[in-house]
C-alpha cells in the first residue's frame, strides 16, 4: 500500500491495515499493543463460534478472535504465516486473528467516507468508514465497539 499524501498533518491518524482474505482492513495504531505470530490457542467450551480460543501473553489469558469468522467471511483455518494483532479497547485485551499485516498508513480523516447506506448489514455492520486508496484498492476501517464479543453476548 501506499503511504496517501496528506496537505494537513494535523488531520492525519496512524492505522494499522491488514488483510482477511482478498480484502484490506485497518484499526486505530493506538489500541494496538503488539503484532504476533500465529501460535495454537486453548479451545474454551461454550465460547462464540468466532472465538478461537485463548493464548498465553506472558501470563494473562487473552481471547482470539478469528476476524474472517466474526465478519462472515468464513473461518480461517490458522497456519504460522497467520497473525495475532493484540488489542486493548476499553478494559479489554483481544487478540485479532488475521492473514497478515500489511502497512502502517497515516491517513487523513478527510479520506475517510461513510459506509454506504446499501452497505450497511452483515459485515458492513463492522465497519465504521471506508477509505478510497491510490491504488484503487479500498481500505475497511473495523469498528471494534460492534466487533469486539461483550460480556453480555452469549455463546453460541
Amino acid at each position: 500500500m501506499q503511504q496517501m499524501i496528506l496537505q494537513n498533518a494535523a488531520d492525519q491518524s496512524d492505522y494499522v491495515c491488514f488483510r482477511i482474505g482478498e480484502q484490506d482492513y485497518c484499526i486505530d495504531i493506538e489500541v494496538v499493543r503488539e503484532i504476533r505470530g500465529w501460535t495454537p490457542a486453548t479451545v474454551l467450551p461454550h465460547s462464540p463460534r468466532y472465538v478461537t480460543g485463548v493464548i498465553n501473553l506472558r501470563g494473562s489469558v487473552v481471547a482470539v478472535v478469528d476476524l474472517a469468522a466474526r465478519l462472515g467471511i468464513g473461518k480461517t483455518e490458522p497456519t504460522p504465516r497467520h497473525v495475532v494483532i493484540i488489542v486493548a479497547f476499553g478494559n479489554q485485551i483481544v487478540g485479532l486473528l488475521a492473514d497478515v499485516v500489511s502497512d502502517i498508513l497515516g491517513i487523513d480523516e478527510a479520506a475517510m467516507k461513510p459506509v454506504p447506506d446499501v452497505a450497511s448489514d452483515g459485515a458492513a455492520a463492522f465497519i465504521s468508514k471506508v477509505i478510497a486508496l491510490e491504488d484503487g484498492r479500498m481500505l475497511r476501517k473495523l469498528d471494534l465497539a460492534a466487533v469486539l464479543p461483550g460480556k453480555d453476548q452469549e455463546a453460541t
